[in-house]
């Protein structure tokens, strides 16, 4: 009997023990894990702040923020959704709604390549804004910061205007003051791409008057 206690009393003693080895005794509570009384606004993310994401290119994980992919993702999700063989009831084709005669002045001939071409199509959007960008490279060296009807001006919206109008369109919004406005057949304004798409960081496409997709 005596030896039966004592093997249940060692038994006790044993789990008791094995138990403490693994109880934390400091459990600490991360602040980005359970935060109180928060509204929120610590979840909101991508950052904006491209520092935020100092690995980012090691993860070769595309960073959009307002930097050029990302210029180029909201333009393509607007006009087309992102979708590459996209061709519109006007005509315009692929992912950035591309024109016979926009496609043509960066030397691209065959629109059936073109919509097969998903490379092609984003070699194609970079050609245009460096087209773009040296046909309006006055508009946006005077513009560029100020408010005219009502829409801050910055280089990116005026490139995505171009997209949408073409360079002349917008020479013209600017030469009226923004008050004759120019829509396109399905009735999205220039004035509604400048506001749109206005603030990204497009210093990296070159002004190039002879841009074209062998570049």
């Amino acid at each position: 009997m005596i030896k039966k206690w004592y093997f249940y009393a060692s038994l006790v003693v044993i789990i008791t023990f094995l138990s403490l080895g693994f109880k934390p005794f400091n459990l600490e509570t991360k602040p980005w894990f359970l935060i109180e009384k928060t509204d929120g606004s610590e979840y909101l993310f991508p950052s904006l702040d491209k520092d935020d994401y100092p690995e980012s290119n090691k993860l070769n994980v595309p960073y959009t923020g307002n930097h050029l992919i990302g210029f180029k993702e909201a333009v393509a999700f607007k006009e087309s959704q992102g979708k590459y063989r996209l061709v519109n009831s006007l005509g315009y084709m692929g992912k950035y709604q591309f024109g016979p005669q926009a496609l043509r002045s960066i030397g691209v001939h065959s629109g059936k390549a073109f919509l097969k071409n998903p490379a092609l199509q984003e070699k194609a959007f970079v050609a245009l804004l460096s087209k773009n960008k040296w046909i309006l490279r006055n508009e946006i060296e005077r513009y560029e910061g100020k408010i005219i009807s009502g829409v801050a001006i910055t280089e990116s919206g005026i490139l995505a205007a171009a997209h949408l109008g073409g360079a002349g369109s917008v020479k013209n919004f600017f030469k009226n003051k923004g008050n004759r406005r120019f829509r396109d057949a399905y009735g999205t304004s220039l004035r509604s791409y400048m506001k749109a798409f206005g603030g990204y960081d497009l210093s990296y496409i070159e002004a190039d008057s002879n841009a074209t997709i062998n570049d």
